[in-house]
């Protein structure tokens, strides 16, 4: 059995990741975004929820009860997700986990007929011990999608930086249209309240991204 080797504690931020087993999708459609998006909402709390509720349009005005975490910002990518998080009192990290994998592998394995694991075994899990970091991790958990439209930016830099904005700007699977200060229903996913307000404005956040792109470069 292997241990996880982070023991969450309140108050503390947590850069939480997984991907598919053997690197496979997790994501494959709109729904399937769409679902995650939603239960990343509806998990968050200590109130039961029905399956058939999912599919209606009011779900965001759902009374959660007690919040298990407050969640920073997010990344949906398609074998894989990113989640910054910090937990409400102890254990709540892993009682949110539970809760919200166990749910999309219910309506996973029902929507693809397939029975078994869907993900790569626990979650994993990295404690984010200094303010440094911890800013960091919003460029790079934001970054991510410039991936499906150049897979090796990493390594060799962004050819059309403009174009790598716009592209973050419009992908709806990240909380990146969020620190843009834009109106939405998925907005209620985040608690900034409980983040350090490095991104006061939406200017701000960008150059904060723009910065770590040209680094790249």
């Amino acid at each position: 059995m292997s241990i996880r080797k982070t023991d969450f504690v309140p108050n503390e931020y947590y850069h939480i990741y997984n991907r598919g087993n053997s690197k496979q999708k997790i994501f494959h459609d709109k729904e399937d975004y769409e679902r995650f998006l939603k239960l990343l909402f509806l998990s968050n709390g200590n109130n039961n929820f029905k399956i058939y509720f999912i599919k209606n349009d009011v779900i965001y005005d759902f009374n959660r009860g007690q919040q298990f975490v407050d969640i920073g910002a997010y990344c949906l990518m398609p074998n894989h997700f990113h989640i910054l998080i910090t937990q409400t009192e102890e254990g709540s990290i892993s009682k949110f986990m539970q809760k919200l994998t166990t749910a999309y592998v219910m309506y996973y394995n029902e929507k693809y007929k397939r029975t078994g694991s869907l993900f790569e075994g626990k979650f994993k899990s990295e404690h984010v011990n200094n303010d440094r970091y911890l800013k960091y991790l919003f460029s790079y958990i934001h970054l991510n999608p410039i991936k499906l439209i150049e897979s090796k930016w990493k390594e060799v830099g962004i050819k059309n930086e403009v174009k790598a904005i716009d592209f973050l700007k419009n992908y709806k699977y990240s909380s990146f249209k969020d620190y843009l200060k834009e109106s939405r229903r998925e907005s209620i996913v985040l608690n900034k309240k409980s983040f350090p307000d490095y991104f006061p404005t939406a200017k701000t956040f960008i150059k904060e991204i723009l910065d770590w792109i040209n680094y790249k470069n």
